[in-house]
């Protein structure tokens, strides 16, 4: 069969190796860093283990599509799904409301911060109700799907929350806990929709997160690859495809090293694939995108910092304001601070490790890129930053006070330079109201037997749209080669 070269050992790559795999192909994944997965990650720093990734996982629940690609990927079989009660808490003038994950409680809980917001918050539910019913994750037990008149009746409920933003919807709502429970947790200029299928998600158990975190989910998809007969070759960064008569016919390397191929699949970020990888800028229809007002490119700054407590003053992620004396200096409003009770082996016996996480704008994203050029001054800055977010969290928990030590802080210059990311993103693209999502095809016009598989083709990417557009990659070449097999195939 067919020798495809997949630059890129993320999630998307490793999809499409495994697929590929699955479908006869001889999958040889090219990696530039030393461990596959890409932004599925974590590392360690001493005796504490950092996750970088999964916050909340689309794809837990049996019943959802999604979980089906994730079993066929080798990503969650055999191992303990860790289902939180709540999903993020959010605080305010010693008010807090709860992303529960009874949605029955959390219709109880918004009403009782705020009976004069009945009327939002009963529509609010019933919107996210309306998401879990087209998802087939709806009912007592999280299987059930809409009949067909039943969506064609609900799912126009839906239509005015497109057409807005987190922050106005946020407006809506007259109590300010309530007001900020809504905006604080994806920001003001996400869709609203999209918090809704958030909402529908966890309190549909399709948005947990597997035991071990991003690091084993990416070690149990990269065994999967090799079992399968996968090819791996980590450390290996492509620098060029040649492209001879419409055809690419080889990679070149940054070691040198020249590998042909009968296809070949590009999953980084495309922005920089075109430039890196062609020499030539994206093709009208992605860069359309790049430049679409609707669409935001985000990143973040994030610390890390071990607690000598036994037990915390807050579960799982807390989102709450930045003291207004702190505000300039952070350049943020809101802190999401998480904690890891849930994985024991992420730090020693009776401690805790901590994650703080303040969300960069394209602008500030740029400006940590510009100033990792200045090695001092970007260590001087991380350290700053991270003391200040140190302070405030003391400050916010005074049972803390003296009990964190910082462990370690990264920002968007690390995921641009571990992950080829153009301004650090780890997912594509915010996208604000009146925007529908859609799939950019994964072609391009003169390179016959190149295929993109990318996050960044699909809105707003994260861990299953960089899986689905991997699976897909390998729809495509079977499609190019018009096997007949392509509807029979193991995956399908």
């Amino acid at each position: 069969m067919p020798k495809i070269l997949i630059i890129g050992g993320g999630v998307a790559g490793l999809s499409a190796g495994i697929y590929a795999e699955k479908a006869g192909y001889d999958a040889v994944i090219c990696e530039k860093n030393n461990v596959a997965g890409g932004n599925l990650t974590g590392w360690q720093r001493g005796e504490y283990h950092i996750d970088n990734c999964i916050h909340w996982l689309t794809g837990t629940n049996p019943a959802a599509e999604t979980y089906n690609m994730w079993e066929e990927l080798g990503a969650l079989g055999g191992i303990d799904i860790i289902r939180r009660e709540t999903l993020y808490t959010y605080e305010k003038d010693g008010k807090t409301l709860s992303l529960d994950r009874d949605i029955e409680k959390l219709r109880t809980d918004m009403l009782s911060l705020s009976p004069a917001d009945k009327k939002e918050i009963e529509a609010f539910i019933s919107a996210v109700r309306t998401v879990q019913g087209l998802s087939g994750i709806a009912g007592a037990r999280h299987d059930k799907k809409s009949g067909i008149a039943q969506t064609a009746l609900n799912a126009p409920k839906l239509l005015k929350y497109a057409m807005m933003t987190s922050g106005e919807l946020a407006a809506r709502f007259h109590e300010p806990t309530l007001s900020g429970f809504i905006s604080a947790f994806l920001g003001e200029k996400f869709m609203a929709l999209a918090l809704i299928v958030v909402f529908a998600n966890f309190c549909g158990d399709n948005g947990d997160i597997p035991k071990g975190g991003s690091r084993a989910m990416a070690k149990r998809m990269t065994d999967k690859f090799l079992s399968l007969g996968g090819t791996l070759m980590l450390g290996k960064e492509a620098v060029k495809i040649n492209v001879e008569r419409e055809r690419a016919v080889s990679a070149i390397f940054s070691d040198g090293d020249i590998i042909k191929a009968d296809y070949f699949v590009v999953t980084t970020d495309l922005a920089v694939a075109f430039r890196k990888l062609f020499g030539v800028g994206m093709p009208k229809h992605l860069a359309y995108q790049y430049k679409d007002a609707r669409l935001m490119r985000f990143s973040s700054f994030q610390a890390a910092y071990s607690c000598d407590l036994p037990s915390l003053p807050f579960e799982n992620d807390i989102v709450f304001e930045v003291p207004e004396k702190f505000v300039l200096k952070l350049n943020a409003q809101h802190i999401v601070l998480r904690e890891f009770s849930h994985e024991k082996d992420f730090s020693p016996e009776g401690k805790n490790i901590l994650q703080a996480m303040i969300f960069c704008d394209e602008n500030t994203s740029l400006k940590f890129i510009e100033m990792s050029k200045n090695p001092k001054l970007y260590a001087k800055t991380k350290r700053y930053i991270a003391a200040v977010v140190g302070q405030i969290i003391e400050e916010k928990f005074p049972e803390m006070r003296g009990k964190i030590s910082y462990v370690d802080s990264w920002t968007p210059a690390t995921y641009k330079r571990y992950f080829d990311s153009e301004i650090g993103s780890y997912m594509s693209f915010a996208f604000s109201s009146r925007f529908v999502p859609r799939r950019l095809k994964n072609e391009v016009s003169g390179m016959q037997n190149v295929v993109l598989a990318s996050q960044w083709l699909e809105v707003p990417g994260g861990l299953p749209i960089a899986a689905s557009v991997g699976k897909r990659a390998v729809e495509t070449i079977m499609k190019k080669e018009r096997r007949k097999d392509i509807r029979a195939a193991s995956f399908i």
